[in-house]
């Protein structure tokens, strides 16, 4: 099977709700990373076979394709196809995954992969308009549970014994690694400017478990889960070149890591968000690459307990997780996310010579995609 190799990746600053991107339409948006991958390069546009694009509320303004339409919006040649995937929260995960399973396979040699989504403009849950996508046979089967994410991260709490400031301690630890990334520079080479914006917005500096004491329980009276140890509504792009190591070769590119394995696996839905455990026992797995191996793992921090619970079910090194921050302080654009979270781990490896990687996302309705990549010498 040939090998796939991840060349450049890149993304927008994610935006807060309502902040310096929510202007933009997400076409546009997405036409900034195409568009970087191009000018980073040098390559034609012409050798792309396919663009997959995460997106999650597909309606409104990222209806009808938006993984096409922002190809269009680019400027990139006619001839150039593109599709949108929804995987919820692992939709650009997913993409990745999909683009290099069609490269590995010799289907085709060149595949971009990222997604987009503008949540100021498109809000969650818009997709539902009032509607149920779970229907009354798994509304039965699960005793009517009301699929609520939130409620789902309180159930993971109570299971894993996790308190209130253990879960506020972790928020402010995303807080505070992001702020030190932010500051030494880490993510300056991997964002694309737009707008004015050049630098995450959600980084609350100075959170404190003191400062998160005082916000109210979001999903019950007497819960542990609030705006402040949850991720943000936010805007936000990110798009990653796929091909072969042969491609890169021809084209005079140096690959950024290897693909090594991805997998996605359905876990209990009313849970919701521990998919993510069992998909990194069955990645490593048929990687055939040990837990202790891995130097760096990025974990979705939906919700704090979801990596905290990994974290206690995993026993990986805790200095190895999230070292950059996550999604409560740097924000979660949904459909954006797995390509943003994949871009902003490849250029840590690259930066601190890290040789393996492992990225796992939590995702609506129980499943969760883990993806494993290593450095390419």
């Amino acid at each position: 099977m040939r090998e796939a190799v991840i060349v450049e990746a890149v993304r927008t600053a994610v935006g807060k709700r309502n902040g310096g991107l929510s202007g933009i339409h997400p076409a546009d948006l997405s036409a900034v990373v195409l568009n970087a991958l191009v000018e980073r390069t040098g390559i034609d546009p012409e050798v792309v076979d396919d663009v997959v694009w995460g997106c999650v509320s597909q309606v409104g303004d990222q209806s009808s394709n938006i993984g096409r339409y922002s190809v269009l919006a680019a400027g990139w040649p006619e001839s150039i196809p593109g599709t949108t995937v929804n995987r919820a929260c692992g939709s650009s995960q997913q993409a990745l995954d999909f683009a290099a399973q069609a490269v590995m396979s010799g289907q085709q040699d060149v595949v971009v992969a990222g997604g987009v989504e503008t949540m100021s403009r498109v809000p969650l849950g818009a997709a539902k308009a009032g509607g149920a996508p779970y229907g009354p046979r798994a509304l039965a089967r699960y005793q009517d549970f009301s699929f609520n994410q939130g409620v789902s991260a309180e159930l993971i709490a109570q299971k894993w014994g996790l308190g209130r400031t253990e879960v506020d301690a972790f928020a402010a630890l995303s807080h505070e690694r992001a702020a030190a990334a932010q500051d030494s520079g880490a993510f300056e080479a991997q964002i694309v400017p737009v707008a004015g914006v050049e630098a995450d917005e959600g980084i609350r500096r100075g959170t404190s478990v003191e400062t998160l004491a005082k916000l109210k329980p979001s999903f019950q009276e007497d819960g542990v889960i609030h705006a402040g140890n949850s991720s943000q509504i936010s805007d936000g792009a990110a798009a990653l070149l796929v091909m072969t190591a042969e491609k890169a070769h021809e084209l005079g590119l140096t690959p950024i890591v290897r693909y090594r394995a991805g997998v996605v696996t359905g876990s209990d839905p009313v849970l919701m968000l521990t998919g993510p455990i069992p998909a990194t026992e069955k990645l490593l797995l048929r990687a055939g690459v040990g837990l202790s191996e891995v130097g760096v793992f990025e974990v979705n921090e939906a919700f704090a307990p979801v990596p905290l619970a990994w974290l206690a079910e995993t026993g990986a090194d805790p200095a190895r997780l999230n070292p950059l921050g996550g999604a409560i302080a740097l924000g979660h654009p949904l459909g954006g996310s797995g390509a943003v979270l994949m871009t902003r781990m490849v250029h840590h490896m690259r930066a601190h010579g890290i040789r393996y990687g492992l990225q796992t996302m939590c995702e609506g309705g129980g499943t969760a995609n883990a993806t494993l990549v290593e450095l390419a010498s």
